[in-house]
This record gives C-alpha cells, structure tokens and sequence, in this order.
C-alpha cells in the first residue's frame, strides 16, 4: 500500500473513531489496520480525551523505549484486551490536537517502515522516531588509534550479547561513564583491548575499575587485535558497528550510545581503512588474587582514599592469574543477558 492510500485509510479510520461514543477514561477506541506484523496488526486508536494513537503489536515481554513522554509524543507499552485477545503494544500517542496532520505523516512513515520490517515493527517504529527528530551535528574529533581499538574490544562484547538478546545494549555502560564497561545487577565485565605484539598489558583507569560489584561477579575480558590494511583479512570497524545495529532492536538508543564514545555514522567514511584481526581473547575471574589497585583494598589496608585520577597498568602476561574456561565465559554471558530481563 503506497503512502496515499495509507494516509486515505488512516484519515478515515480516526473520523470514524471521533464519531464514536466516549469511552472510560483508561479505555480505548480502536480500529486495525491492514498493515500485518508478527504479534498482529497495527491499529489506530483514539482515548478519552480524543488524542490519537497508533499501536505497534510487541511481545508481552518486550521492553519500550522510555524518555518520549510529552509534551506533544508521547511512548509507552499498555496492554489491550477485549473478550477474545489480550495483546501488548507499544503506544505512540499525539498529545497535541493542532499537530493531528503533522501525527498522521509521522504514522504513515511508521506504517510503511513496518510493512517492509514485519518480524520487528517497533524497530522500523523507533527508525522513523529517530529520523524525524534527528539533528544536524557538527563533526566532533575523531577516535585515535587506541580508542578505536578500545571501543573495537567493546562492540565485540556487545555483538556477543546482542545475538542473545536484541536490547543486549542496555547491559553496555561503558558510553555513561559507569564503573564498568557492562553491567547488569550482580554481574559485570570490563573490556580491555591492546595492539602490542606481545604480553599482555591492560591500562585500568581509576580505582573503582577492578573493584567487584558488592556479593556479585566482575571479569575482565582481554582481546589483543592486530590492525591490518588487508580487506580479506579481519573485520572493518564500520562493519562490525553496522552488525550491532543491526542486532539491536533501537538503533536509536545505540547510536546514542555510540555517540557516547565518540563515534557517529556521519563519519563512517574517515574509518574505512580500520581493520582488525583478533589474534587473542582472554577472559579473567577478578578475585582478590587478581591484580589491581582499587579503593576497598586500600581501606582494608588502612591507607587513607584521597588521591584522584589514579591511572596504572596491571600484566597479565604470565601463567597467573589462569584464564576462564570457555565453558565460564558463556556462563558470564548468560548470566548478564539473564539479570538484564
């Protein structure tokens, strides 16, 4: 259905809905559509106070983007059920009568991004979201050569959880300047990447980096990567983002993400060139055996906690401390993705 017709039918569709009598306060008129996804059609809806809605069908389980709340959109999940179905959605809701045509145009987008998407259609919903509100940003400075390898390291720990759970990307704190780079409840890992050709040593910052999430897990998971100019050999920085994004169920929230450690797709093209082969992966238990400064060992120490921006380098080049088993390393995986939902 072209965007004309869509944009016929939605008009009529709400008429006919305004026509109705009002209903409850928390109740809702609505009509579906013959846009089909998964989970059922789409609909248009119109509440109490005539505002209009357009309801995307989600799995009950399925989380929605928060942050959008008036004063003129506003997204949230709600539940509708009548004496046959009960079925969940994600409800994006005009709060401004002026702005019905500007909502309409807005519905129409997301209808034929969900036609072309119906395995996903809040993806295709959040796509048309982040379009329409996107902004001309000014080109901020480029990652430098042991950046992109750190947040090379980052994206293939995010990569991993993505293909478990496609909003994986909430466990990834490092872009907030959390403590560590994921973390969900009692569990956390940190990611260290490096380019040297031998040993291997992690630069922690701060002394909370290494320190273990209070009664729960911390791992640091090393990669040592080797750039590489060759097209046939490794995986392109701009490659492996685009495989994230597209594992991601809110290519919005992830490219804000993103953002946050300096990168943005306006300059995919000054990456091109960037390439790494993965020669090693290693995962480490932080226990107290491990190596590392943090601020609990020195209270326990009796050292007074008063010095800032503590930068070091810790070697885990030796024997000791041993690596995780990959058989551990999966279970971490799960438990992240588990203490997440």
């Amino acid at each position: 259905m072209n965007d004309d017709a869509l944009r016929k039918l939605v008009d009529e569709r709400w008429a006919a809905l305004d026509a109705e009598q009002t209903t409850g306060e928390r109740r809702l008129r609505v009509s579906p559509l013959p846009v089909v996804a998964e989970q059922g059609p789409l609909a248009v809806a119109v509440d109490h106070d005539g505002h209009r809605h357009l309801l995307v069908p989600i799995h009950a389980h399925r989380k929605v983007r928060t942050g959008l709340d008036g004063p003129v959109l506003r997204l949230r999940k709600r539940a509708l059920e009548d004496e046959e179905t009960y079925q969940s959605y994600a409800d994006l809701a005009c709060l401004r009568d002026d702005l019905s045509d500007l909502f309409t145009e807005l519905c129409v987008d997301v209808l034929g991004a969900a036609e072309e998407l119906p395995e996903n259609p809040v993806k295709a919903l959040y796509r048309v979201l982040d379009r329409w509100k996107a902004l001309f940003r000014a080109q901020g400075t480029l990652l430098g050569p042991e950046q992109l390898a750190g947040v090379f390291g980052e994206l293939l720990m995010l990569r991993r959880l993505l293909e478990r759970d496609s909003s994986a990307h909430r466990i990834w704190r490092g872009p907030e300047r959390h403590r560590h780079d994921f973390s969900a409840g009692t569990m956390a890992v940190e990611v260290k990447a490096g380019t040297g050709g031998t040993g291997r040593k992690p630069r922690i910052h701060g002394l909370d980096q290494l320190e273990v999430p209070e009664g729960g897990t911390l791992c640091l998971a090393w990669f040592r990567l080797q750039s590489t100019t060759t097209n046939s050999s490794g995986i392109a920085f701009v490659d492996l983002v685009g495989q994230v994004l597209r594992l991601c169920d809110d290519e919005g929230a992830l490219l804000a993400l993103l953002a946050g450690v300096g990168y943005r797709p306006a300059d995919a093209d000054l990456y091109h060139d960037v390439r790494f082969v993965i020669s090693e992966e290693r995962w480490y238990r932080v226990t107290p055996e491990f190596p590392g400064l943090t601020s609990q060992a020195l209270v326990a120490a009796g050292v007074p906690v008063s010095i800032l921006d503590v930068e070091y380098t810790i070697d885990l080049s030796g024997g000791t401390p041993a690596p995780m088993a990959p058989d551990q390393v999966s279970q971490v995986i799960d438990s992240l993705i588990q203490e997440s939902a």
